[in-house]
């Protein structure tokens, strides 16, 4: 797990397409205004969740301007990514990328006050 939207399989580092997540690195402010590592908690919760049905797989997009795999991926049980991750509140839709595909599972997750938007980032 590199952080909450790339992964790397086979050797190969691959980037969730039309999502943004926060940097490992980064933090942001909880719902009591606490300090947290949002970054490395997103990755954190994509490792569980990915592991709960393996294999991952990726249809290739485009290579992005770092020479990254930009793909769309799911889970062995056939569930997206992406998706999820921006349900969850551990990503944000990029709309420039993804044409809002992701939108109506960010508005949940903000109305909801899940993971990113249960304070500031």
């Amino acid at each position: 797990m590199i952080d909450g939207d790339t992964v790397e399989i086979h050797g190969e580092r691959i980037r969730f397409n039309g999502i943004d997540a926060p940097e490992s690195a980064q933090l942001c402010a909880d719902a009591a205004g606490r300090t947290y590592r949002c970054g490395a908690r997103s990755a954190e919760a994509l490792s569980e969740w990915l592991a709960a049905a393996s294999p991952t797989a990726c249809k290739f997009v485009e290579r992005d301007e770092y020479g990254r795999f930009v793909g769309n991926c799911t889970r062995a049980d056939g569930a997206s990514v992406q998706r999820w991750l921006v349900r969850s509140g551990y990503a944000m839709d990029w709309p420039r990328y993804s044409n809002g595909a992701f939108a109506e599972e960010q508005a949940a997750a903000r109305a909801e006050r899940i993971g990113i938007w249960q304070g500031k980032f």
